[in-house]
């Protein structure tokens, strides 16, 4: 195959440097288009390939398990253009190759705020409608605006909304209709300009209001989620600005997460799970201790009905569990934190061989060096059977895996 363009094709490809997880694996075929009409160029030659096809941004969420005998597409578009709208705010298009945290530290920089508290997130721009990535109160789905992408087969171009994009609890158009069908171009995002506005700066509440400067529209800081709020009050800050918020956020996850250029990981390999209020209770009775904290019910997932090698599972033993995707008639439900879960489980600092979980955070499968992804997968699998063995809970994979 021959490219008009920069393009080259590489056979036999190492990978490792192009997943967190550090997996020694090689892809048949690979090629890297470093601007959007690159990609636009591939799909015209897509149909002429009669091989899987796997598109890698910054292979930050994925587990490459074996090698990949297709044509693995290494998307690098770079740019970032924005809008001003008049009303303090501001439209900001990040082309979906860019790396996540330099743009979030680009906008800050700016003095545009909204994507504070996702600092840090490990990927690239084109992941984050996808995964719909959020961290600490905040969601990428609460702030974009638009997604352009591209149709594979077709190649055809098309934009969404953000209420086309269907965003839910780390879920989108993109992971169900559009999986495998659609490739993200750029994305925009709808921030503020922002100035204090904060009549008491003495008095720590909790949140703070950003205020466009100019025009009347506002932005509120978010800056009740329970560890940044702490991780401000140590830093002797009560009245936080976006960079502030970005700063803690950074000092949180370096404490708590492994760098993967030291330590192979993918980030948080479990989703935390949804369940009805009901299902909560039933787990409070049993398990005084368990943690939640009440979700939308429209961001409800799987609630792990299903039963255990003993006949039981500790939701239905209550007889109050709900199936897929179900709300209880309250409409109310709850996440719980996984990492708490697996920490029960007696998971936290685990380690087989090269495979273990992180002593500072269950919810990060790691690889210590030589780890297979059969190994990674293996260890996951087992991790998820004891949770639902001992809470009726069944566990989902944040991580895509390639088998």
């Amino acid at each position: 195959m021959n490219f008009s363009t920069d393009m080259h094709l590489d056979q036999n490809y190492p990978l490792k440097a192009l997943n967190t997880f550090g997996m020694d694996v090689y892809a048949r075929y690979f090629v890297e288009p470093g601007c959007r009409d690159e990609i636009l160029t591939l799909m015209n030659y897509r149909h002429m390939v009669r091989l899987p096809v796997l598109f890698l941004g910054g292979g930050s969420n994925v587990l490459l398990v074996n090698d990949f005998g297709g044509l693995v597409v290494k998307i690098s578009s770079k740019g970032i253009d924005y809008r001003e709208t008049g009303t303090g705010e501001v439209l900001v298009t990040a082309q979906a190759g860019e790396i996540w945290d330099d743009f979030v530290g680009y906008c800050i920089g700016q003095g545009w705020a909204g994507l504070e508290n996702l600092s840090l997130i490990p990927g690239t721009a084109g992941a984050a409608p996808i995964q719909n990535i959020g961290a600490y109160g905040v969601e990428a789905g609460e702030l974009i605006e638009r997604v352009s992408a591209v149709e594979i087969k077709t190649g055809r171009e098309f934009i969404l909304t953000r209420s086309e994009c269907r965003f839910g609890y780390r879920d989108s158009i993109f992971k169900q209709e559009l999986r495998d069908r659609a490739i993200v171009l750029d994305v925009t995002f709808r921030l503020a300009k922002f100035r204090h506005n904060n009549p008491s700066p003495d008095k720590y509440d909790g949140g703070h209001d950003c205020v466009a400067d100019p025009g009347p529209s506002a932005v509120k800081l978010r800056v009740d989620y329970g560890d940044l709020k702490r991780e401000l009050q140590a830093m002797g800050i009560a009245d936080p600005s976006p960079a502030n918020i970005r700063d803690a956020v950074v000092r949180i996850r370096s404490r708590k997460l492994p760098d993967p250029a030291l330590l192979g990981n993918a980030g948080s390999f479990f989703r935390n799970p949804v369940i009805s209020d009901g299902v909560y209770e039933a787990l409070r009775k049993m398990y005084p201790a368990v943690p939640g904290y009440p979700a939308f019910s429209g961001s409800a997932s799987h609630s792990g009905e299903r039963t255990t090698e003993s006949g039981k599972s500790a939701v239905s033993i209550a007889e109050n569990s709900v199936s897929e995707n179900e709300s209880s008639d309250s409409g109310r439900n709850y996440k719980i934190p996984a990492a708490w879960l697996i920490e029960q489980c007696g998971w936290k600092g685990y380690r087989c061989g090269d495979a273990g979980v992180y002593p500072n955070q269950p919810l990060v499968l790691v690889n210590y060096g030589k780890a297979s992804g059969r190994e990674i997968v293996d260890l996951a699998h087992q991790i998820s059977e004891s949770v639902f063995t001992k809470f009726g809970i069944v566990l989902e994979s944040e991580v895509n895996v390639i088998e």
